[in-house]
């Protein structure tokens, strides 16, 4: 046992509550996160010279090549769609819209499919490009 001199003082500093707070902020951070998953189609998206980053939080409307329209994963015909997004319009504090497409789908389905989002009350809608959603 060996005494210390009166003068010296002896600073630790106890790195566990250090520890303790990085993995909260940790765990809170990925919990809080959100992610983004599209539907696992295979589209080849249109390409567009003024396209902009799209937001995450917009309600998604998938057209396949063969001119099948989905939401959250399930088909849906164009003349039920309104009353569909109108539902998850409500429950979501976003009207905005964002309708990811084939490159082959013809005009007049991409028209149907936007004039029934904005029927159903969506204030912002939009077509996802290929620099938009990050190259295809």
């Amino acid at each position: 046992m060996s005494r210390r001199k009166s003068g010296e003082t002896s600073f630790d500093v106890d790195m566990s509550p250090l520890i303790d707070m990085v993995f909260i902020l940790l765990i809170f951070f990925m919990v809080t996160s959100t992610f983004v998953k599209d539907m696992s189609l295979e589209l080849k998206r249109p390409g567009a010279q003024s396209s902009t980053k799209a937001s995450s939080k917009s309600l998604r409307i998938f057209i396949d090549s063969k001119q099948m329209v989905y939401v959250d994963d399930f088909p849906v015909r164009t003349w039920s769609l309104q009353g569909k997004l109108r539902e998850m319009l409500r429950s979501q504090n976003t009207k905005s819209v964002l309708v990811v497409t084939d490159e082959s789908v013809q005009a007049s389905t991409l028209v149907q499919v936007v004039d029934q989002a904005r029927l159903a009350g969506a204030e912002d809608v939009g077509v996802a490009t290929e620099q938009e959603a990050g190259g295809g």
